[in-house]
């Protein structure tokens, strides 16, 4: 009995208060309405409606039921337009790993102009660090990566956009002790100095570090803006990515070092699963452009 048209009857009776204007905003005789309204009453074991002489109203179960019913008929009219849209090749959801490389003003961009096109998908914000970008999309936890570097073989149909190269800065704070040694830096002479890094996030595949010598104390950190800071406190030392590091360097902050043996360059790409295609995601990708557009707006 409780069907969803017996439902939106219940509901327009309870909206106009009267059997008799029900009936004619559906287009039915008053008996069929009034008809209608007791044999749900009857299933329920409750009354629903005072009857007055030319009008009803609710009684308390009735606002009660009236309540949650309408709550009903909007979760079922967006499960059926929820289900067309997938079955359309729209999706509910859209989950994009950021690793944590990459600028963070882009991404509120990103959000905001992601949600003044679409009004009914969610866009699900994921901050990574290594292999824990990897994993986030290996894993399905995320259908888009971007910043990920140093590729690794994951399973799936994964299709790939270069993002160019991650150069790296090695830092040490103005007044830090290795900040007037005017030569390559060896191993031996860094070591005492904790290693400034940030963790990586993977849960199952191998984590990597930034950079951290043999029997070198870690100091570890959730994210580059803690890490900018340890460094301008001579905290420790180590390597930051240089789009980060340049604006504290040209102010004499923070100090760039040589090493006697530098960290190379990391590859950076956009990665994305093929076997998961919807127009958010297409739209994504093509607001992320191309390999030139995706290094200047996100590694620069």
């Amino acid at each position: 009995m409780l069907s969803e048209q017996s439902l939106q009857l219940i509901d327009m009776v309870a909206r106009v208060g009267s059997f008799t204007a029900a009936a004619n905003k559906l287009h039915k005789v008053p008996s069929a309405v009034s008809y209608a309204v007791k044999q749900v009453e009857e299933e329920l074991g409750v009354i629903l409606f005072e009857r007055h002489h030319r009008s009803v109203s609710l009684t308390a179960a009735g606002e009660y039921f009236v309540k949650h019913s309408r709550s009903l008929l909007t979760n079922m009219a967006e499960m059926r337009s929820d289900t067309k849209r997938i079955a359309n090749g729209w999706q509910p959801t859209l989950a994009i790993a950021f690793d944590n490389i990459v600028r963070a003003d882009k991404i509120s961009t990103l959000i905001a102009d992601f949600y003044r096109t679409f009004k009914n998908i969610e866009l699900i914000i994921r901050i990574e660090v290594f292999n824990g970008v990897w994993e986030s999309i290996a894993t399905k936890r995320s259908d888009i990566a971007i910043g990920a570097t140093t590729a690794i073989p994951v399973g799936g149909d994964f299709h790939f956009k270069d993002m160019g190269e991650i150069k790296w800065a090695f830092l040490v704070s103005h007044n830090h002790p290795l900040a007037h040694v005017h030569r390559p830096l060896l191993d031996d002479e860094m070591r005492p100095y904790p290693s400034i890094c940030l963790e990586d996030t993977s849960r199952e595949i191998p984590k990597r570090m930034t950079w951290l010598l043999e029997n070198q104390r870690r100091l570890v950190v959730p994210d580059w803006i803690r890490a900018i800071n340890c460094f301008r406190e001579g905290l420790g030392i180590g390597y930051m990515p240089m789009h980060f590091a340049a604006p504290f360097i040209k102010t004499g902050a923070l100090i760039e070092k040589q090493l006697e043996r530098p960290k190379a360059p990391s590859p950076c790409c956009l990665a994305w699963n093929a076997t998961n295609q919807s127009p958010a995601m297409a739209w994504v990708l093509n607001y992320l452009g191309d390999s030139k557009k995706l290094h200047k707006d996100w590694l620069n």
